[in-house]
């Protein structure tokens, strides 16, 4: 169908439903949970809630879906689990409906592979097809005004294959899950030879003939490692040159007390701590999440680069205090300018590709909402404000809710944009909808009151 149309027929004029969620990841598939459990539990006061996300089916980082790369986080932290574990969308009940429950505790680990994860949260996923408007980008969310109120907004989306298509969602709240975008080094640009690591599975395979028999990967953290690994099995061949500014892979730091960081109640301590105590938590557990690698593949990798150095063959190369100066694309691949931090000297490496294990950067929310950008308040440093219960604070003329799924680490800690906590998050995002809507009815009644005595 092209054209303008109101989803599920639905008049722009029409009644609003509870929440439109802007993307379907992790994030926002455990808020949908939670608003279904909530549902179930209590019918009376169901909330209404749709989403729209731009892929055509819901996925997970799929380009980095490596056989064999395990979570980095344990299953107890699924999408329900944390939040409530007599949910029926808990990894154990998956993996009883899927048959390998006994088979799962044999193995006697906390972390599942990457390809199951993604497998559960596909299973939890099926269960929300007809509320996700898929293959769809948000292209403008629009104030609804009544005088000089915003009650609601319109979020546009077009289908992605017919620009022509569009839908109109109306919502009193909006949820933000879009996401993190790949960062890039300053003047290097993604091509058909330079890869950032999310399209990593999707670019590899489609190398047939190696020209120059060679990989670069760019990056010390968990991505990096396990590109160059994967590259180094994968095409045995060609050699990998690993490039980084440390002198070495740094473990991440998973005891106990550190992993105390990832428990939802030092989002509380970091919400109202000071922001020089923000910042300097921020600097004391970087090394639990950010630039760090799992030590077995650490030691892996250090093994076999030792052995290869034993054999005299020496495919796995690391060019350690080594900055990256440039990328050229090449026709048959790229050439890649790389500078010892130590001697100054430079050195070309020609190769079939370069992979970016350079990470990701938070969006910002104001891009998406076109005039009500203007109406969020914000800091000293120009961040938007955001609530203990995840919504951006605006202007006092805005009734609607703008909550975000991420990119809040200025205001609830390193969770921000992990797995760790969404359980957590997706439960107080429905509470203080639940909250709001009771709020709202109160104030509308109130009016209804003072009108009828002003005649």
């Amino acid at each position: 169908m092209s054209g303008r149309r109101e989803e599920s027929g639905r008049a722009e004029g029409g009644a609003a439903r509870d929440l439109v969620g802007i993307g379907f990841g992790p994030s926002n598939l455990a808020l949908a949970i939670a608003v279904a459990d909530h549902n179930r539990r209590d019918p009376e006061r169901a909330l209404q809630a749709s989403f729209v996300e731009q892929q055509e089916r819901f996925g997970w980082h799929r380009g980095m879906l490596l056989e064999g790369a395990t979570m980095q986080v344990s299953f107890l932290k699924d999408l329900v689990t944390m939040r409530d574990p007599s949910s029926r969308f808990s990894f154990l009940m998956y993996l009883q409906e899927r048959g390998r429950l006994a088979d799962f505790i044999n193995q006697k680990t906390f972390f599942p592979t990457r390809i199951e994860f993604h497998d559960y949260f596909e299973w939890c996923a099926a269960e929300f097809g007809d509320s996700v408007g898929y293959g769809r980008r948000v292209t403008e969310i629009r104030p609804v005004r009544n005088g000089d109120r915003v009650e609601a907004v319109d979020v546009v989306s077009e289908s992605v294959s017919d620009p022509a298509d569009q839908e109109v969602r109306r919502a009193l709240n909006v949820v933000v899950g879009t996401g993190l975008k790949p960062r890039l080094p300053e003047g290097v640009t993604s091509g058909e030879h330079v890869w950032h690591t999310r399209d990593l599975l999707f670019r590899a395979p489609q190398l047939k003939d190696l020209r120059h028999r060679r990989f670069v990967v760019v990056g010390a953290g968990q991505s990096a490692a396990e590109a160059v690994d994967y590259l180094h099995r994968t095409f045995p061949e060609a050699e990998v040159n690993a490039v980084f500014t440390r002198y070495g892979y740094s473990p991440a730091d998973d005891s106990p007390f550190a992993n105390r960081i990832f428990d939802p109640s030092a989002v509380d301590d970091f919400f109202t701590a000071p922001e020089d105590v923000k910042q300097d938590l921020d600097g004391y557990h970087r090394n639990t999440n950010y630039s760090v690698v799992d030590g077995d593949l650490i030691t892996q990798l250090y093994r076999t680069h030792y052995q290869e150095r034993v054999s005299g063959r020496e495919r796995l190369k690391f060019l350690n205090t080594t900055a990256l100066g440039g990328v050229e694309p090449l026709p048959d691949g790229a050439r890649v300018l790389v500078r010892s931090l130590t001697t100054g000297e430079q050195e070309t490496l020609d190769c079939d590709a370069v992979v970016m294990a350079t990470g990701y950067r938070p969006v910002d929310p104001r891009d998406l909402l076109g005039d009500l950008a203007a109406d969020c308040l914000t800091d000293e440093q120009g961040r938007v404000r955001v609530d203990r219960d995840h919504r951006v604070l605006l202007s006092d003329h805005v009734d609607v809710g703008v909550y975000l799924q991420g990119g809040t680490e200025h205001t609830h800690g390193v969770t921000s944009s992990l797995l760790s906590t969404l359980a957590i998050r997706s439960g107080e995002i429905t509470d203080s909808l639940l909250l709001r809507r009771t709020a709202q009815a109160l104030r509308a009644d109130r009016g209804r009151e003072i009108d009828a005595l002003l005649g």
